[in-house]
Parts: C-alpha cells; structure tokens; sequence
C-alpha cells in the first residue's frame, strides 16, 4: 500500500473498536481518506476520531476522521448514519463492517436460540442493512475516476468475518453460524452489486494478537498456570509462520482490499491467520 492511495476516498467503518477498528480508521486516514467511525458508544467514537485527527501522519496525508453513533441492529439508526455521512459527501467509496455479537461459548444443545439470532442479527443483518443503506453513496463511488491503478473505478464493501468459518470446534458453534453467514452474503451481494461498481469481499482473521488477546492470554495464563508467552507460544504452535498475527496484519488486507489495487477483486474471501487454515 503506497501512501495516499486512499487520498480524498471516504470510508465508512462500522463496528469501530478500539483494536482492529482504531488501527483500521488511523491507517486509512493516513492514506488521506476520510474516515467515518460509527460505533453503539458515543464517547468511544469520539474519542477514537479525535485520537485519528491528531495523528501526525494523518494530518500530513490530509486525512481526517469524523464520529457517527450506530446501532446496526436498528434501522433508524443505520438511515441516522447514512444521514450523517451525506451531511459531508455525496459519495462513499469504501465500507468496512466489522460489528459483531460476543459469542456464547457453548455447545449448541446448551445454547439459547435467542442468542445465536442475536449474533445473527447484529454479525449478518446488520451488515446487510448497512449495504443496503449505502448502496446509493457507494455506487456514486464507484462512478468517480479511475486511478491509474485500475481499469475501471469501483467501491469497496468489506465484511469481516472469521477464521472460526473452517472449523468446527466445540463451544464456537454459534459464532460460526453468524460467520458463515456473513460469508455467504458476501457472496451474493458481490453478485448483485457487482453491475453497479461495487465490490464486496470478506476478510476472515485468525488470532489477532492486540490488547484484547493479551489480556485474555494473561487470564489462561492464571487459570492453567504457566506466563503469558508459554500461552503464546502454545497456540502459535498450529501456524505455518509459528506466531499471531498483529492488529496490523489483518488491517493491511482490508486496506488493499478498499483500495484500486484491488480493483478486480471481489466474492472472496481472504483469510489472515498465519496459516492456521489453508483454504
């Protein structure tokens, strides 16, 4: 990714966390986009986009990050957000959707079934209401100039699903349902969006070793005994690379994925995961 090849794009991120999502709208904005990062917590938002805006990098690439409340799961929230955007510009040139509900962490037969169609609905009709909302803003993306990159101008749509999609481990059931599913939306809005310049793929990360991942180690690391790094290096020990991906790694694909380098890309689903899976 070569700097300012998101120059002058807006991307829309919902689900923005303060992992994978701040490092995703930080890196954008750096390329020059304008970033929209739209979570359910106002104060997280905000805070995330003033931290966006005060980066050094971002200020010399020209690229900023404005904060939008969402709750996908409510469609008069989602029509606030595609409001708020179009209160900056006619026309949406990427869309990140990476909202998901935490999984139960059961076997099935002792999983609520109000609880996997709450995943369902935030993890897979949420994201298919956000499309649908901006359609129109990324379709008047996809009809602006080409950069020489590309033969053709195109908008980006990326789903962030999960490596969890090839396997079948026990207690992660109801979380592959919800990921799968998004997979396969992905799939069929890639087909009927494709005529219109959109394109849409899904990234699909393993372990992504941040914050949030450490702390979880350190808990495994108290319960089991043993250090933080002997957790570390027992799970890394099922990768191809013997490690864990960074926030980084997993961000960089979906940065390519929205830029014109990708151009001809799109259905597909990548996954990131230091090759815990080959697919």
């Amino acid at each position: 990714m070569t700097s300012g090849s998101l120059r002058g794009r807006t991307i829309v991120i919902v689900g923005a966390g303060p992992g994978f999502g701040h490092t995703l709208a930080r890196r954008a904005a750096a390329q020059g986009a304008t970033v929209v990062v739209a979570a359910r917590t106002v104060s997280r938002v905000e805070e995330m986009a003033e931290a966006v805006r005060a980066d050094d990098e971002v200020r010399r690439a020209g690229g900023t990050a404005i904060a939008a409340p969402v709750d996908a799961t409510d469609p008069d929230s989602v029509r606030v957000l595609r409001e708020t955007v179009e209160g900056h510009t006619d026309a949406v040139h990427g869309l990140v959707y990476s909202a998901f509900a935490v999984p139960s962490m059961k076997p099935l037969a002792r999983t609520d079934h109000d609880q996997i169609s709450a995943g369902i609905d935030l993890s897979v009709l949420g994201a298919l209401r956000t499309t649908q909302e901006f359609t129109a803003l990324l379709e008047a993306g996809a009809a602006g100039p080409a950069t020489d990159a590309a033969d053709a101008a195109t908008s980006s749509v990326v789903m962030m699903a999960s490596a969890v999609i090839h396997h079948s481990r026990e207690r992660y059931a109801g979380y592959k349902i919800a990921k799968t599913a998004l997979v396969a939306l992905g799939h069929s809005l890639a087909t009927e969006l494709g005529p219109r310049g959109i394109r849409v793929n899904t990234v699909a990360p393993g372990y992504i070793y941040g914050d949030t991942l450490k702390a979880y180690f350190e808990s495994l690391a108290g319960k089991y005994g043993g250090t933080l790094e002997d957790v570390y290096a027992h799970t890394a020990e099922r990768m191809d690379l013997r490690r864990l991906p960074s926030e980084r790694e997993i961000v960089d694909p979906v940065l390519f994925l929205l830029s014109d380098a990708a151009s001809a890309v799109t259905g597909q689903t990548l996954t990131v995961d230091c090759g815990e899976f080959h697919t």
